[in-house]
């Protein structure tokens, strides 16, 4: 006589995640790690585990629940189909998946336990638990550090302009400076050439000497005195007489 039995697990997944698995030919056999071949639509016939089990869509709820005929390679001819019944819930941790398995044949009391757990559960946990490959992303360069951008041209104008006046009234200071310098440095040496000058030209009255006694002025005087001289002879000459 045909029987039912009710299973449950938490699997690390998102009850999307799970629902898009199960009805997904290669995520069901990824997951399972047997053979598969699903469909997302209602009525669609199905197989797993290499072909040990088949059956087709009863109702699909996506997210929700999943209700598929089921029966193996060890089912008798006069046995009907199983029906196999996933709810989805979200919790903590991940889903809490309920399995309600009916119209099996007392015979297979193994699908109860511990078919389930090894072949489903178990792999599913570990599926779902480990990274894929989408989920493997290489992380992002670090950015680079912010560079502040340079000014504008309208932006930069005024503070050359302040730059150009400001080289401007250095170099007229240094200039200046320099002027000064010279004039500092040359007045002395004028007033050195000037002192050695003084030095060197006669005074008035070394003039004046100079004058009496230059050999041309004392020929001159001379002469005028014999001139003198003779004029003063013939006078008295002439007055003798």
């Amino acid at each position: 006589m045909p029987y039912s039995y009710t299973l449950s697990a938490v699997i690390p997944a998102s009850p999307a995640e799970i629902y898009r698995a199960w009805l997904d030919s290669i995520g069901h056999s990824e997951m399972t790690g047997g053979e598969a071949t699903m469909s997302d639509e209602v009525g669609a016939d199905i197989s797993a585990w290499d072909g040990y089990i088949t059956g087709r869509n009863l109702e699909l709820v996506p997210g929700e629940r999943i209700v598929q005929s089921w029966r193996t390679t060890e089912f008798d001819d006069e046995c009907d189909d199983s029906v196999v019944t996933i709810l989805l819930q979200e919790t903590e941790g991940g889903t809490l998946l309920t399995l309600e398995h009916s119209n099996v044949p007392d015979e297979y009391k193994s699908y109860e336990e511990g078919g389930w757990q090894s072949h489903y559960f178990e792999p599913m946990i570990t599926y779902f638990g480990e990274p894929k490959e989408e989920d493997l992303v290489e992380p992002e360069p670090e950015a680079a550090p912010l560079v502040s951008a340079p000014a504008p041209a309208a932006t930069r104008a005024p503070s050359a302009r302040r730059k150009a006046s400001a080289g401007k009234r250095r170099a007229v200071k240094s200039r200046a400076r320099t002027t000064k310098s010279a004039a500092a440095t040359e007045k002395p040496k004028v007033a050195a050439r000037k002192a050695k000058a003084a030095k060197k030209a006669p005074s008035p009255a070394t003039k004046k000497a100079s004058k009496k006694s230059s050999p041309k002025r004392s020929a001159r005087t001379s002469a005028r005195r014999g001139t003198a001289k003779k004029t003063a002879r013939a006078r008295a000459r002439g007055k003798r007489r």
